[in-house]
């Protein structure tokens, strides 16, 4: 009986702690399924369509705000980042490392959640109104087909070594560094998973 009482309260995930040292059993509440295919709205399939997508906040005068990133296990560093970088402009798009490129970068087990996966938890955030894939080691490439009219990254890159800012500073767009929340990063919650501390 308590058992089918705790599965009435949670209607998202069910739990089923076994014994120690036996792994977790999750299974989804009855009549709850996640759909097979999610759609997001916010991913452009490609520039074209983002560019197409941006033209109106163009048409009326607004600022396009660039960021990229891996965004892996997102993290209050980065909903912070993000907010601030939306707040920099009128249209906050992200670029987001596909699969291949965060493992060339960053070595396995990177990613952690796959590109679909980022792209939909990102994508979720209000203050992001654009996500687009890109599979280039640096999003350069990207940068110039969009010509966002700010480019922004963390502080932790010196301005000079900031991938696309000659090209914006060159259309006369502005660079921006924001500062990281401290002690936050996706490592360190890769190492707090793994009981290091």
């Amino acid at each position: 009986m308590a058992s089918r009482q705790r599965r009435r309260r949670y209607c998202g995930i069910v739990r089923r702690l076994s014994s120690p040292g036996r792994p977790v059993k999750v299974s989804a509440c009855p009549g709850f399924r996640y759909p097979r295919r999610v759609v997001i709205p916010k991913l452009a399939p490609d520039v074209a369509a983002l560019n197409a997508a941006l033209a109106p906040v163009r048409a009326r005068g607004g600022r396009v705000v660039f960021t990229n990133g891996c965004f892996d296990l997102l993290h209050p560093g980065h909903v912070r980042y993000l907010a601030a970088a939306r707040a920099l402009g009128d249209a906050l798009v992200v670029g987001l490392n596909d699969d291949a490129s965060i493992r060339r970068l960053k070595g396995p087990p990177r990613p952690i959640l796959r590109a679909a996966e980022r792209a939909e938890v990102v994508a979720g955030l209000a203050a992001v109104d654009h996500v687009i894939l890109f599979a280039d080691d640096t999003p350069r490439d990207l940068i110039r087909a969009v010509a966002p009219d700010v480019l922004v990254k963390g502080a932790d890159w010196a301005a000079g070594d900031i991938v696309g800012s000659d090209d914006v500073l060159a259309r006369g767009g502005r660079v921006e560094r924001i500062d990281l929340v401290p002690g936050v990063s996706t490592t360190e919650l890769i190492r707090r998973l793994r009981g290091e501390g």
